[in-house]
């Protein structure tokens, strides 16, 4: 018996796709072919690594951020609980662009002041040695990129920690029991039975918070980092080429994004096969 041919469904097909590749191909046949849209890419590919960087230490950062203040959520230990909920609702609750502002410019150099005071202290009852580190740190070392960096993962670090709350809340709580039941303490059982699960779970979630950043990556462009939104910036501000050069900004963040987000439904896909 034959199997049945399926029809194509109009209606479900996703047109976007390929007109965003195509939107794309245009551009970049256009780039190619026009010399002053080459001279914009040439110019503006050299802050790419700069945006690439960025985005991939500050997301290994969130995650870090993202999974302790995650676990603190769910924590039955009432200080660290609140101080999680503190922390993601604070962020969440003021503008990325303030929050870069605050962080980059007001938290690190209180951070660094701090930790200079620590070194004074630390001096003051005869342990020299171990206060050199913190004496030695000044705001003028860290640099707008590190700042960026820590501002994006501080920032983004809260919104993983919901992923990761909500990821381990899904795993049914007979998995702690039976993992306790075994003989594993509460530490054990989350880190080899709880959050392999868990963060199977969310791979989707967390590769699709990767793109944003990607995109929000743009915003560290106002502490003068040269990533690619500053360099076009700059580029469309000495040439007056405003439309070469945030044309090809635009196909630039697309092709990134495009490629990553393909890249994330691939991963979904391989997971959902895997399960069945």
């Amino acid at each position: 018996m034959q199997k049945e041919q399926r029809k194509f469904n109009y209606r479900d097909f996703p047109w976007w796709f390929p007109a965003m590749v195509l939107i794309a191909i245009i551009t970049t046949y256009t780039i190619i072919t026009r010399e002053n849209y080459t001279e914009a890419f040439n110019f503006i590919k050299v802050g790419l690594g700069v945006t690439v960087q960025t985005t991939f230490w500050a997301f290994l950062l969130a995650l870090l951020f993202g999974l302790l203040a995650g676990l603190a959520r769910i924590s039955h230990n009432v200080v660290l609980k609140n101080l999680a909920t503190l922390y993601v609702e604070l962020v969440r609750g003021i503008p990325m662009l303030v929050l870069i502002f605050f962080i980059a410019l007001v938290g690190v150099p209180a951070l660094v002041n701090g930790m200079n005071a620590l070194g004074n202290w630390i001096t003051s009852i005869g342990l020299q040695a171990v206060a050199t580190p913190f004496l030695l740190v000044q705001n003028k070392d860290v640099s707008m990129n590190l700042r960026a960096i820590i501002a994006l993962s501080v920032t983004y670090g809260a919104f993983l920690a919901e992923i990761f709350r909500a990821g381990i809340q899904s795993i049914g709580k007979g998995q702690m029991e039976a993992a306790r039941s075994q003989g594993m303490s509460y530490p054990q059982a989350m880190r080899f039975v709880i959050l392999p699960q868990a963060i199977r779970n969310v791979l989707p979630a967390l590769g699709n918070d990767f793109v944003s950043m990607l995109k929000d990556s743009s915003l560290v462009s106002v502490l003068a980092v040269r990533d690619i939104t500053q360099v076009a910036r700059l580029y469309a501000g000495h040439s007056f080429r405003y439309q070469e050069a945030y044309i090809t900004l635009a196909v630039m963040y697309l092709t990134m994004t495009v490629a990553l987000s393909l890249l994330v439904k691939l991963i979904e896909r391989r997971i959902r096969k895997d399960e069945h």
